[in-house]
């Protein structure tokens, strides 16, 4: 990827030695990163090297009587302009500059302080324009005519404001192995930014479990990016998670894919566990029966803080862990409570995120005999 920003933004902080140098420094970090739990190959897998953000978010900075997209300079020398993004899918790089140029056309620069953008691989696209301003009547009129003129949906955010023209939402449509899943992606909330590398994830996960049969936990399982694929391999899925809007899009996508054996259950991981120890009881659980589950196997794709010690000695009980950590430093740390239990038996580098510092790790660990 070549970019005329390369030095000064701070998205992109390893570039010197091109896409397969940045790789090959990950690599080699995280070989001595894990050398304690694993020395065996781990599998890497690339990114495309260009255009391969399906979400991105901006600044919107004004210069007198213009705007401009804005990033942080990666030296924390305020702001750097930017005219370009070659991280960003064809779609959003394609749509930026004329989207700069209907805001201003339409007077919707106001108190406007960023643009947030969601795409799916075909080239649906939510923008979220984020204003320091009530938002009225007037401004709704003029962005219906620039949802119009772009053929985007489009919301308005500013404080306790949430205005919709057309959707709040992409579908996105992921090739997984020999089979094609349908995924509604909603704004403002957490989704898989590379779609091409989420492809080689569940993937990698999929075949991590091959074999592996009965029913499958799953803790922190987001709108069911992994969770739909896993239950054609199990009997049944019981997932949690703790956001509203994740678990009302998991069930979305359940539908979509014409899945019916996943049960999905609002709650923390740490609800959860209260709940399987008897601590507690929970009326989001009343209706699951989990004597029902014949479990062995499960699944965690944590936050960046990882795990919690109950929930580590929560997924030791069971004999097979798969764990997706967007944060190698805390999969470190929980590595050291799973160890005692479990060995490490495969691992993946997974390059979500290239050109930058941070990559997902994919670990599978088996109860020690």
């Amino acid at each position: 990827m070549e970019c005329k920003h390369f030095g000064e933004c701070g998205a992109c902080r390893i570039y010197e030695n091109g896409y397969d140098g940045q790789l090959l420094e990950k690599l080699s970090l995280n070989q001595k990163r894990f050398q304690d739990y694993y020395n065996g190959t781990i599998e890497v897998f690339e990114s495309p090297h260009e255009h391969y953000r399906g979400r991105s978010e901006f600044k919107i900075w004004h210069v007198e009587d213009s705007i401009h997209y804005a990033m942080n300079h990666k030296d924390h020398k305020g702001v750097v302009l930017i005219d370009e993004c070659p991280q960003v899918n064809r779609y959003i790089s394609s749509l930026m500059p004329h989207l700069l140029d209907k805001i201003q056309e339409y007077d919707l620069g106001f108190k406007l302080f960023g643009a947030d953008f969601l795409s799916a691989s075909d080239g649906e696209i939510v923008v979220s324009l984020l204003y320091h301003r009530k938002l009225d009547d007037a401004w709704k009129e003029q962005a219906q005519k620039l949802s119009e003129d772009l053929n985007i949906s489009l919301i308005g955010r500013a404080r306790k404001q949430k205005i919709v023209i057309g959707k709040d939402f992409v579908t996105e449509t992921l090739h997984i192995q020999d089979d094609v899943y349908r995924f509604r992606y909603i704004e403002n909330s957490f989704t898989q930014p590379n779609p091409r590398v989420n492809e080689k994830m569940i993937t990698w996960a999929l075949e991590q479990f091959d074999g592996v049969d009965g029913d499958l936990l799953e803790l922190y399982c987001g709108a069911g990016n992994f969770t739909i694929p896993f239950a054609k391999l199990f009997d049944k899925v019981l997932a949690t998670e703790i956001s509203k809007s994740s678990i009302n899009a998991a069930k979305v996508n359940m539908q979509l894919n014409c899945v019916e054996n996943i049960e999905f259950v609002r709650m923390s991981v740490e609800e959860f566990v209260d709940a399987l120890d008897g601590v507690r009881e929970f009326r989001r659980m009343k209706d699951i029966d989990l004597k029902r589950y014949s479990i062995d196997s499960i699944f965690v794709d944590p936050p960046r803080s990882g795990m919690d010690e109950n929930s580590c000695k929560l997924a030791a009980t069971y004999k097979h862990i798969l764990y997706i950590s967007c944060n190698p430093e805390s999969l470190l740390r929980d590595l050291s409570i799973l160890s005692k239990t479990h060995e490490v038996v495969s691992m993946a580098l997974f390059d979500q995120f290239p050109y930058t510092h941070h990559v997902e790790m994919g670990v599978k660990l088996i109860k020690k005999a």
